[in-house]
């Protein structure tokens, strides 16, 4: 069962997404593996924000998350602009370092669920190399067709069989979000966590962005550049429509200022 979330949210464009550092998400989700409390975390980027202004499921499940993290920078501004001032970015890549290297330390168990055939196992390889004593208790990479009730039923058994307490979901948005909400209460692991392309990212098998390029919030254009003819599409539709929704936001809460000069 989820437990009542109290870290503080940033409402942006509808979304809530919490105004954290990622001391917080650390803390938070250690909290959530002493406790055995049942959560999903949400890495939220612009992709997910704008999804979201079509997809009312898709917001209810970011409303429904333990966390719900801003991944990218211009999240981060925009909560710092509605008065969250302490707003990190905790960029799901770095989450999972951070949080393997901890388990690495504590004993953690952690499951790989996503990726293309043998990435999870690329990706396993490679952590357990950086981060000696990172127990790994599974990777399952899943067809990209839905899998039938018996097959779901199959994989919710074999992931609860290897009994970890951190589930990565590497299915991308909004799918892994999709997945996440629909096995909350079914996946007995404290914490699943939906992480996309991080899977490639630590696996070395797509390159990052540098990091002026993030702290700038121009991740978008380098993946852009990098796989042009699979992310035009997106990038065509989310950059304007997030500039143009975020700055709609940022004039009506001014407006709402300027009339209520006391609030």
């Amino acid at each position: 069962m989820t437990t009542q979330n109290p870290l503080p949210r940033a409402r942006i464009m509808g979304v809530n997404v919490s105004a954290i550092t990622m001391a917080d998400a650390l803390r938070t989700v250690e909290d959530w593996i002493g406790r055995r409390a049942q959560n999903y975390v949400c890495i939220t980027g612009v992709h997910g924000v704008i999804e979201s202004q079509s997809d009312p499921k898709l917001m209810a499940i970011h409303e429904g998350a333990g966390m719900a993290t801003p991944d990218g920078m211009p999240l981060v501004w925009m909560a710092r602009k509605l008065g969250y001032g302490g707003t990190e970015r905790v960029y799901g890549p770095e989450l999972m370092l951070q949080l393997s290297a901890l388990s690495a330390q504590k004993g953690y168990r952690q499951y790989y669920f996503g990726g293309a055939p043998g990435l999870a196992e690329r990706l396993r390889e490679r952590l357990t190399e950086r981060f000696p004593g990172l127990a790994v208790a599974g990777t399952f990479s899943p067809p990209f067709r839905p899998a039938s009730a018996d097959e779901d039923d199959e994989t919710v058994r074999m992931i609860n069989a290897a009994r970890p307490d951190i589930v990565w979901v590497g299915l991308s948005t909004p799918k892994q979000e999709y997945w996440m909400a629909g096995h909350l209460g079914r996946i007995d692991a404290p914490v699943m966590i939906g992480v996309g392309a991080a899977f490639d990212f630590l696996a070395g098998t797509k390159r990052q962005a540098p990091a002026w390029m993030q702290r700038r919030g121009l991740e978008w254009l380098f993946r852009l550049l990098s796989e042009p003819r699979r992310l035009w599409r997106r990038y065509g539709k989310i950059v304007p429509q997030f500039i143009f929704g975020a700055s709609l936001q940022l004039l009506r809460q001014k407006t709402a200022l300027a009339d209520n000069p006391k609030r």
